[in-house]
C-alpha cells in the first residue's frame, strides 16, 4: 500500500535540491513527498529543529549532515549552509534539504531556494505542518474559531540580530488581530507582553505556550499576557515553543484530545450560547 502512495509521486533526481518541510516534530504528520524524499535522498541536510524520528525514515546509507541554528549556540551561517547545498547537487547528489514545521514560515526556506535559482540549481518546495498550527492543534487549540476570531496574525518574536523586530507594528497588531501566533518568542516574552497591553491587550487575556509541540516531550502552559514571564520562568520551560494569545486558548479545556487520551475530562464548550443546542 505504501509503494502504492509513492508511485505517482516525482523522483528525487541526481544533481537537485528538495526544500522539505519536516512538520512540527510528529513523524505522523510528515507528507508522503517528504517520507518519499526520506527514502530516495542521497545526502540529507537538517536543521535543529526536526525529530531524529523522522531521521530515522532516511535509507541505510545516506549522509546525514546537521546545519542547525539555534539562538544563543554556535551555528552554521546562513549562505554556508546554501552554498553547501549548491555543492551538493553539483556533485550529482539527490540532496533534501530537511527543516522544521514548514519551510517557507519563518525557516529562510525563500532564501536558500533563491541561492539554489542564482546558481541553476533545480530543485522542489515540498510544504510542511507549520508548528504554528500543527503544534496547536495537538495542544487542543484551533487557531481560528467561528465564535472567537475570523483573523490570525503569525510572527516571529526576534530578528536575525536575536531582539525583538522593531519594524512589527506591535500597536496595529495587538489592537487588530484577536489571535497573535509566535515563534521564537519565548526568550523575549516579557518585552512582548509589555509591548502587547501597552498597545490595549488585556492583562488577564489567555496565552499558552506549546514546547516540543507533537512529540512524547511536549508540555503546554496556560497562563495570561502579564503573568507569563513569570509562569514560564517557575514552570522552567525551554525552547522550542509556540506562543498564542487569546482567547481560543480558553477551548483547550473542551478540546485537549491528548489529555482527554490520557484520561483528562474535557469540559463542555465554554462559549456555547445559553439554551444553545446543536443536534
Amino acid at each position: 500500500m505504501i509503494d502504492a502512495a509513492f508511485s505517482h509521486l516525482p523522483a528525487l533526481e541526481p544533481g537537485s535540491v528538495w526544500l522539505v518541510g519536516a512538520g512540527p516534530g510528529d513523524p505522523g504528520l510528515l507528507t508522503l513527498l517528504a517520507a518519499k524524499g526520506l527514502s530516495e535522498a542521497d545526502v540529507i541536510v537538517h536543521d535543529a529543529l526536526v525529530n531524529q524520528e523522522c531521521l530515522a525514515l532516511a535509507r541505510p546509507d545516506a549522509v546525514v549532515e546537521y546545519a542547525g541554528k539555534r539562538g544563543g549556540k554556535p551555528s552554521a551561517k546562513q549562505r554556508d549552509i546554501s552554498l553547501r547545498l549548491v555543492e551538493l547537487a553539483r556533485a550529482g547528489k539527490r540532496v533534501l534539504r530537511l527543516k522544521g514545521g514548514d519551510p517557507f514560515v519563518f525557516g529562510r526556506g525563500g532564501e536558500e531556494a533563491l541561492t539554489l535559482v542564482e546558481h541553476n540549481i533545480p530543485f522542489r518546495i515540498v510544504p510542511g505542518i507549520t508548528a504554528g498550527i500543527g503544534g496547536l492543534a495537538y495542544a487542543g487549540i484551533p487557531v481560528t474559531h467561528r465564535d472567537i476570531n475570523h483573523a490570525v496574525t503569525f510572527l516571529t518574536g526576534h530578528d536575525s540580530s536575536g531582539i525583538v523586530p522593531d519594524r512589527i507594528n506591535w500597536e496595529a497588531i495587538g489592537r487588530g488581530s484577536p489571535v497573535i501566533v509566535m515563534y521564537m518568542a519565548m526568550k523575549h516574552i516579557a518585552e512582548i507582553s509589555a509591548r502587547l497591553i501597552a498597545a490595549g491587550r488585556k492583562p488577564t487575556e489567555p496565552v499558552a505556550f506549546v514546547c516540543n509541540a507533537t512529540t512524547g516531550q511536549q508540555q503546554v502552559l496556560e497562563t495570561t499576557l502579564a503573568d507569563a514571564p513569570a509562569a514560564i520562568a517557575t514552570a522552567k520551560l525551554e525552547p522550542p515553543a509556540v506562543v498564542v494569545v487569546g482567547e481560543v486558548v480558553r477551548l483547550r479545556a473542551s478540546l485537549d484530545w491528548l489529555g482527554a487520551l490520557a484520561g483528562r475530562r474535557l469540559q463542555p464548550d465554554p462559549f456555547r450560547r445559553s439554551g444553545e443546542v446543536f443536534i
